[in-house]
């Protein structure tokens, strides 16, 4: 009998990947200096795994991404094969809270580079200074009264989520 979950994976997985290249795309193109320092790279992939993972579902699967000509991103492993890796980047997710905490107060969580220098430095560059609009993506799409009253509904919610993360991984570091 086929394995539900890895069946459920092998439909999903291809659909997120294809939906986060696309996400990644659109945050990269409105920076344009991004593309700019990802374009001498073009054909490197850079590999994204997730070690030390406890969570109840399965860990996420590695993801590979190839830098195109014009400096985005493709899933570079599209035809199934999982293609070496010229930059790997490995995501400590063994303490989740912590990991939480940090991403709510703007910091990346620990993470593990591997590889060519020169492709670490851009894509550091890049990870550290490019944001997502979200604001702007929403008043492009619904204008600018109801865009900055749900922006403002956000930033009120994740300033409630970065304090309640905070708590908690705060007491989870009291003996």
């Amino acid at each position: 009998m086929p394995d539900p979950i890895a069946a459920l994976t092998d439909l999903v997985l291809p659909a997120l990947t294809a939906r986060f290249v696309l996400l990644a795309n659109h945050v990269l193109t409105a920076a344009p200096v991004a593309p700019e320092r990802l374009k001498p790279h073009a054909g490197r992939v850079l590999k994204v795994e997730v070690e030390g993972w406890t969570g109840p579902l399965p860990p996420p699967p590695p993801l590979a991404l190839r830098i195109t000509p014009a400096g985005l991103f493709e899933a570079a492993d599209e035809a199934g094969a999982a293609p070496d890796a010229d930059l790997r980047l490995r995501l400590d997710a063994s303490r989740p809270l912590d990991a939480a905490r940090r991403l709510a107060g703007g910091e990346l969580p620990p993470v593990q580079i591997e590889g060519d220098a020169a492709f670490a430095a851009d894509v550091n560059w890049v990870v550290g200074n490019v944001r997502w609009d979200i604001a702007a993506d929403l008043e492009r799409v619904m204008g600018p009264g109801l865009a900055e009253g749900l922006s403002q509904a956000g930033s009120q919610a994740l300033g409630v989520l970065r304090q309640m993360a905070q708590g908690v991984a705060g007491s989870m570091q009291r003996p």
